[in-house]
Order: structure tokens, then C-alpha cells, then sequence
């Protein structure tokens, strides 16, 4: 019986990740349970972290931080995590500001899978297994930015949430930065998502042109230098476009 109740949650769990956001409703009607099985089990995976209530729409369901912590060690063993150590912490020596590593969990968020501390007392921080929006940062839109049209598209019919007075939340404003990205290479985040923190990321595609990841370099704004951002994206580039290689064995 508690084997039965298991595999339940599994399901619930693994259709919740499918079909997000998603209504009790919309479940019951799917697996052929009573509402109450159904939100009994959402409770119990909510309380210990696979799952949260949709922050617009508190009636819908998606996967919680924990469901999406497990995909970094996961990746521990991987092409591209192995590919990426390297020359990240070259490049944390290099610049003394933190580097880090994310991949896109669909069109949902990135997931910072691995990241190299600088050694300044104060320093941005990024714990494994963070999320954040694909649109108000620079990793999020340095994939976005060699994603399809159509891709875009569908994430801007969702809407774009607003986190700063700068954040690109009109559809124009986004796909002009999207140019700007694939002309220069690099993505740059001002203030964009987090008070305080700029980032400059480029990513890492596999040999089709797919966007696997974003590599970043971030630092407080007190630290950010317009004047050295071409040398910075520069960097940023070549360090991604090595560790592609890398993964590919070139």
C-alpha cells in the first residue's frame, strides 16, 4: 500500500513537471483520483520541497527548488561540467570576481549548476540549484538570444515579470537586446534582476548552435566598469567557445 502511495507521488510529481502550472483539477482529471488523493499528495511534496504553488496563480502547481537542486549533481558527472572547471576558475583568476555556470531548465529558468568564488570579502553569491529568469538576466538571455523565433515568442505570451525599472519587459525592448547579444557575443545585466549585481555571460552551444549553457562573470555594481566591458565580453566568449570545444573533445 505505501508502495502505491510512492509511485503516486512519482506520477503527480513527474506530470506536475510536464504540464506546470497546473490546476488540482487539471490533475484529478488526468490520473482518475479523487480531488482530495490529489491534494493530499500535492501538500506532502510542497512541504518538502519538490513542489510550490505557482507565485501568480497560487490554484496552479510547479517543481519546487528541490526538484531542481537535483539536476546539478547530477551533472557533476557530465560532458559539460567536466569541460567547464577548468577554465572557469582560469578565468576567476584572471578577473577576482565569481564565474558561474547555468543551464536552462526549459523556458521556466536557468539553474546554476556550478559556480568559482572570487576572493573579495564582498562578492555577489550564487547557491547551486538557484534559479532565475530567463529574461531579466544575462545568462537567461545570452541562450534565449540563439533560441528559435518561436521560443521567444511563446515565453513573451506568458509575460515578462518586471524586477527592476530597467528589466525588459516589453516585447520590442527584449528581442532589440536579443540583436545586440548575437552581434556582440556576450549578454550584460545591470541591475536588471537583483539591486546591486551585474553579470556579463556567452554561451555555451553545442555543435549545431543549440545553447546548452550560459558562462558568467558577475560582481556588484560598485565593481562594474563600463569602460571594460569589451575586454570582459571578450573574455567571457573565449572562455565559453573553449569550454564547447572541450565538450565536444576538440
Amino acid at each position: 500500500m505505501e508502495m502505491k502511495s510512492v509511485t503516486r507521488s512519482l506520477r503527480i510529481l513527474e506530470a506536475v513537471a510536464q504540464h506546470q502550472p497546473v490546476t488540482v483539477g487539471e490533475l484529478t482529471k488526468l490520473f482518475g483520483l479523487p480531488k482530495s488523493t490529489v491534494q493530499r499528495t500535492l501538500v506532502t511534496l510542497a512541504e518538502a520541497g519538490w513542489l510550490r504553488a505557482n507565485r501568480k496563480d497560487t490554484t496552479r502547481w510547479e517543481v519546487g527548488v528541490r526538484v531542481l537542486a537535483v539536476r546539478p549533481a547530477a551533472l557533476q558527472g557530465s560532458s559539460l561540467f567536466a569541460a567547464a572547471r577548468e577554465p572557469m576558475v582560469r578565468l576567476r583568476d584572471e578577473l577576482n570576481e565569481t564565474i558561474h555556470l547555468s543551464v536552462p531548465d526549459a523556458l521556466q529558468c536557468m539553474v546554476v549548476v556550478d559556480r568559482v568564488d572570487c576572493a573579495h570579502a564582498v562578492r555577489t553569491f550564487h547557491t547551486i540549484g538557484d534559479t532565475s529568469p530567463l529574461h531579466a538576466t544575462a545568462t537567461g538571455r545570452t541562450v534565449l538570444a540563439h533560441l528559435p523565433r518561436t521560443d521567444v515568442e511563446a515565453l513573451i505570451e506568458r509575460g515578462l515579470e518586471r524586477y527592476s525599472d530597467t528589466t525588459p519587459t516589453e516585447p520590442a525592448a527584449l528581442h532589440a537586446e536579443l540583436d545586440r547579444i548575437r552581434a556582440d557575443g556576450y549578454a550584460v545585466n545591470r541591475n536588471q534582476y537583483r539591486p546591486g549585481v551585474c553579470a556579463i555571460a556567452a554561451p555555451i552551444r553545442d555543435e549545431d548552435g543549440t545553447p546548452l549553457a550560459s558562462l558568467a562573470v558577475s560582481m556588484p555594481d560598485s565593481r562594474y566598469d563600463p569602460a571594460r566591458l569589451p575586454e570582459l565580453g571578450r573574455l567571457i566568449t573565449d572562455a565559453a567557445s573553449e569550454i564547447g570545444a572541450r565538450r565536444l573533445g576538440a
